[in-house]
């Protein structure tokens, strides 16, 4: 009997011995700090940043005018076709001046008989046998003569529609024998050299338009090639409801391939600049506010919430343009963990150009080799 109490007696004892020791070892592991959490980190570089404004404009012609007749008269003769090209002064339509023609041959009669009696008159006058007055009226009937056949040549010329520029002409709308009025359309011609497109860019970027930016367009009828223009023109007045101004750039069209009315996605580049830019992926946002967990070497790795403002946004990276240094460091990775005030383990400076994994397999075979 007191064998087995003693036996008990042993058993309680060790039990409260492991028991003290398990409390000893946890009191311990809770007092140990974890370990700081590993982050990748990035330097804020400095690089050129471009500003491109997108947009959607239409195509116009350099010139553009719709051909019709300045009187009414019968076509008698056309002396083009569909979509033909054709060079600036080209009479493109004859309307009938059989009138006019035999008028101007009258004309020109006369005003040789005019000048005949001018000069004999003339010739008498200087000899004292004819009196100066009858010279002037001579004279005066000469005149008269010729500027009754620049007139009549002038309406000769009314007859004949020509084109007032070199460019090509659209659908003929009239036939030989049709009677043509002052507002019948004959066709159209467009000076397709080189184009105009018209498109509007937001008023926020004012500021930032220019006259001589370049312009990249696209179309889906072409979608394998890219047009370069220039920006020839800001309208003066920004449209108060759209909040926009309206932009004109020139492209060239040496190959006649682009038609007025064609609808073109454009990207609009504003002059270069050298900025500070990071990592889209290292922004953080809260709200309004962006900012970014900077890294600070001299104190340990210890992480600072920075606030920034930012600017441009392209190929991934994004500008700040204030509340960061260039070469300053920053978490691009892993900062889920990273709290203000607390200090970090850096596996890797990202560089941009090794992927995540292959940062990883550098560092390990970094530490095994140490």
């Amino acid at each position: 009997m007191i064998k087995r109490m003693e036996e008990r007696l042993s058993l309680r004892a060790m039990g409260l011995w492991l028991f003290g020791a398990a409390v000893t070892s946890f009191a311990a592991t809770a007092q140990t700090p974890p370990p700081p959490p590993g982050v990748f980190v990035t330097e804020a570089k400095t690089a050129t940043v471009v500003d491109r404004v997108e947009a959607l404009g239409t195509l116009r012609a350099n010139e553009s005018v719709t051909l019709t007749s300045p009187i009414t008269e019968t076509v008698t003769a056309i002396y083009f076709d569909d979509g033909d090209r054709v060079a600036a002064g080209k009479v493109l339509v004859e309307l009938n001046s059989a009138e006019q023609r035999a008028l101007l041959d009258e004309a020109r009669a006369q005003i040789e008989e005019a000048k005949v009696q001018y000069d004999r008159v003339k010739s008498l006058a200087a000899q004292g046998t004819a009196a100066q007055s009858l010279v002037d009226e001579r004279r005066r009937d000469w005149e008269t003569a010729r500027a009754r056949v620049t007139a009549i040549e002038a309406r000769l010329n009314n007859r004949l529609v020509r084109a007032p520029f070199s460019g090509v002409v659209g659908f003929r709308s009239v036939s030989v024998g049709a009677l043509v009025e002052p507002a019948d359309v004959i066709a159209t011609l467009d000076d397709d050299s080189v184009m105009k497109l018209d498109f509007a860019v937001p008023s926020v970027y004012l500021a930032e338009l220019r006259t001589g930016l370049d312009v990249i367009a696209t179309t889906t009828a072409y979608p394998d090639r890219r047009f370069i223009g220039r920006v020839t023109g800001i309208d003066s007045r920004v449209d108060p409801v759209t909040r926009a101004v309206q932009v004109r750039a020139i492209i060239p069209n040496k190959d006649r391939v682009l038609k007025p009315g064609l609808l073109m996605k454009l990207e609009l580049s504003g002059p270069p600049r050298q900025s500070v830019v990071i990592p889209e992926r290292a922004l953080g946002t809260q709200g309004r506010q962006q900012f970014v967990l900077v890294v600070n070497a001299a104190e340990g790795n210890k992480v600072e919430r920075r606030n920034v403002r930012i600017g441009t946004r392209q190929l991934g990276t994004v500008e700040v343009l204030e509340g960061l240094a260039e070469g300053e460091r920053i978490i691009s990775d892993g900062g889920l963990k990273a709290r203000p005030g607390m200090k970090v383990d850096v596996v890797a400076v990202d560089d941009g150009q090794t992927s995540l994994t292959g940062l990883l397999e550098q560092n390990n075979a970094k530490g095994a080799a140490q």
